[in-house]
């Protein structure tokens, strides 16, 4: 049990180092705007994993309020990386930095923990899986959209309800 503990950790950590990638992508000729990402990774996610309504209405705000927590972990640390372009940085101060970034990789970490916790309240561990692996193919596919069509995001054919 520890052992696929570990996994559904390791695999949302992952996923979840994906959004920056996404949120950097916003100034390439991205069209879709956060609202409409999370629209379409949100309606995705729901039908991959299998969530129902009332799931989904309590899963994602918790969901996205962890993404945008990350974000901001993550933003602190590119913020530390800059400032080590400069040619004049000392090794000392480049020690600070690289600490800095290691404490936000941490705090994410922490983060992951926190809201898995938090998760399960909501969902079955099951279908915590089944949210990752539908996360890590969305971001897959729109990234894989991105390159074959020129940077513009794959477009989902909607279902009749």
């Amino acid at each position: 049990m520890k052992r696929t503990m570990k996994k559904l950790i390791i695999l949302f950590v992952m996923m979840c180092g994906m959004m920056p990638l996404l949120w950097a992508a916003d100034g390439c000729n991205q069209r879709l705007t956060q609202d409409e990402f999370r629209a379409k990774q949100k309606a995705y996610i729901t039908e991959k994993a299998g969530l129902t309504k009332e799931e989904a209405a309590k899963f994602f705000p918790l969901y996205f309020e962890l993404q945008d927590r990350k974000k901001q972990l993550n933003d602190e640390a590119w913020s530390l990386i800059r400032k080590g372009k400069n040619e004049n940085t000392t090794e000392a101060q480049y020690g600070e930095i690289m600490e800095g970034v290691y404490d936000a990789r941490i705090a994410s970490d922490r983060l992951d923990k926190t809201y898995f916790d938090k998760f399960k309240k909501i969902l079955s561990c099951k279908k915590i899986y089944l949210v990752q692996r539908a996360e890590m193919r969305f971001h897959r596919e729109l990234l894989k959209g991105m390159n074959k069509k020129g940077n513009v995001p794959p477009k989902k054919p909607q279902r009749n309800k």
